[in-house]
């Protein structure tokens, strides 16, 4: 990894941790990322959104009800 690429990796992390969980946000983001998977090919959102929200939510109710 160049030095570039290592320090916006750690201004990522460093803002990460300044900001509250937002599950929203962090859906939203894997949504996205899956659509680009797919080769941004449309008609897909809704299951995208679905997939996200089961594993970014759903993996944080299980840990918060098993503790």
């Amino acid at each position: 990894m160049s030095p570039i690429t290592t320090t916006a990796a750690i201004k990522r992390n460093e803002e990460r941790l300044e900001r509250p969980f937002d599950p929203h946000e962090q859906v939203r983001r894997r949504a996205y990322e899956l659509y680009e998977q797919r080769g941004k090919e449309d008609g897909h959102d809704l299951e995208d959104w679905l997939q996200a929200e089961s594993e970014v939510v759903q993996p944080k109710t299980n840990a918060a009800t098993s503790a």
